[in-house]
């Protein structure tokens, strides 16, 4: 064993040859009913093949068809058709895995859904699923998101009762909301309490507290504990790097930060997306759009591939100085070199025209968004059906307004004023009328 631990050539060979020699295994025979449920997007429309493949006698569902059926109506937000469905669970004793509950967790916090977050995660074991660390720091990290940090306090204080011994995710996780807070001495008790209790803290441990004084601009606090990380062993990566790039940006020394991330690969660490983001964000924050194109050319010689993060901090600035239609090139481009824009990059530029009284244009990117399978905000659709109203496009504004009742959204008052305005110009009871409709569409 300690030559082994000595030779790291014959180390190297020791895993080689397990590879090698690892048994394949054979492929996973795919389940029909999933993969037909994968391109299915109406919740209606899935409870119709379930129940297709329920009828007919020879396909009994099991875990990965609830599962699959349970992550897609959750991802619409369709929490009521999941309990049904988590019902069937329990009735036909269907055993689940953790993974399923945990993503269930996370969705509902995502929606602000916290207390049926905190009830499933206590209703676990009802489903005969063993409850993990796993699930207690998801169920924690919804708490703390959603700014319930004393019931993840009591929460965090009640581990041993429930069987749990909290490790490093769970302080971190602590540590977040007392510093989201921005209580800085509460984030430090959780610290002191963790290296009481002989928890490892992480680099992660080390770049919230960093983060915490990067936001502030106070350089010098977040070099000391960066010296610190780096005293205790620790080796910095490329966030920790950025959180400092950031602090030099907040106030002003963008030089020192550009020279930061050229000298930490001298450090041994390469510079990745997260340091160019801290660059791109100041100059296009600043007006220096050139500067901030020219990042993307130098991040290619570096053989560094950008991401639809780094254009959507272009185009978002570019949107806010009102220059739309470059903004727009960018989304092209973005497109030709291989980059898939994302529900953000649409609604910024959606936006952008509708700011600028352009409502043609916010349409035709719209019409984009949507065959993207990304939807607009309701702010967005409400805009765009008054300003193409007040255009004269009626058909273009009732267009708008389909697409927006498909997705389970209403237009407000403003909004079917303006389209009853323009089809009933000459009916004195009009705003009536519209009263009805937005009652009636409730």
């Amino acid at each position: 064993m300690s030559i082994l631990r000595k030779s790291p050539c014959a180390y190297t060979l020791v895993r080689h040859y397990h590879k090698q020699h690892k048994p394949h295994k054979p492929p996973r025979k795919p389940i029909p009913f999933v993969t037909d449920l994968k391109p299915i997007q109406n919740p209606d429309e899935l409870f119709s093949v379930f129940n297709d493949y329920h009828q007919t006698g020879t396909f009994k569902h099991d875990y990965p068809s609830y599962s699959s059926l349970i992550y897609k109506l959750a991802k619409k937000r369709n929490f009521e058709a999941v309990e049904t469905l988590l019902q069937q669970l329990q009735l036909y004793n269907v055993r689940c895995k953790e993974a399923l509950f945990i993503g269930l967790i996370q969705h509902y916090g995502k929606t602000g859904f916290v207390d049926k977050a905190v009830e499933l995660f206590r209703r676990m074991p009802s489903f005969d699923c063993y409850r993990s660390l796993q699930s207690l720091n998801a169920i924690l990290n919804v708490l703390v998101q959603n700014g319930r940090l004393d019931e993840a306090g009591e929460m965090f204080k009640g581990c041993s009762k429930m069987g749990f011994r909290p490790n490093v995710v769970s302080f971190n996780i602590m540590m977040k909301g007392w510093l989201g807070k921005g209580e800085w001495d509460g984030a430090r008790k959780v610290f002191d309490e963790m290296l009481e209790r002989e928890v490892e803290p992480s680099v992660v441990t080390y770049n919230c507290q960093i983060g915490f004084w990067s936001r502030k601009g106070e350089f010098t606090q977040a070099k000391r504990l960066f010296d610190e990380m780096v005293s205790k062993g620790k080796k910095p990566n490329a966030i920790s790097y950025g959180l400092l790039m950031e602090a030099l940006c907040s106030v002003g020394k963008f030089k020192e930060a550009k020279k930061m991330m050229f000298d930490m690969e001298y450090q041994g660490c390469k510079p990745r997306l997260v340091n160019y983001g801290v660059l791109m964000n100041d100059l296009a924050k600043t007006g220096n759009f050139d500067e901030a194109k020219g990042l993307l050319n130098d991040m290619k010689k570096r053989r560094i591939k950008p991401d639809v993060v780094m254009y959507n901090i272009l185009i978002n600035y570019l949107c806010k100085e009102s220059k739309v239609e470059e903004a727009y090139k960018m989304l092209v481009e973005m497109q030709v070199n291989g980059f898939e824009p994302n529900a953000a990059t649409y609604r910024m530029i959606v936006d952008g025209y509708c700011n600028g009284g352009k409502f043609d244009e916010g349409l035709k990117v719209l019409n984009a968004m949507l065959l993207s399978r990304h939807c607009a905000r309701f702010e967005t659709f409400c805009c765009l059906i008054i300003g193409l109203v007040n255009n004269g496009k009626v058909d273009d504004a009732c267009f708008v307004t389909e697409e927006m009742m498909k997705r389970r959204m209403s237009p407000d008052f403003s909004s079917w004023e303006a389209l009853v305005a323009s089809t009933c110009s000459g009916y004195k009871h009009a705003r009536l009328l519209v009263s009805e409709l937005v009652s009636s569409s409730v």
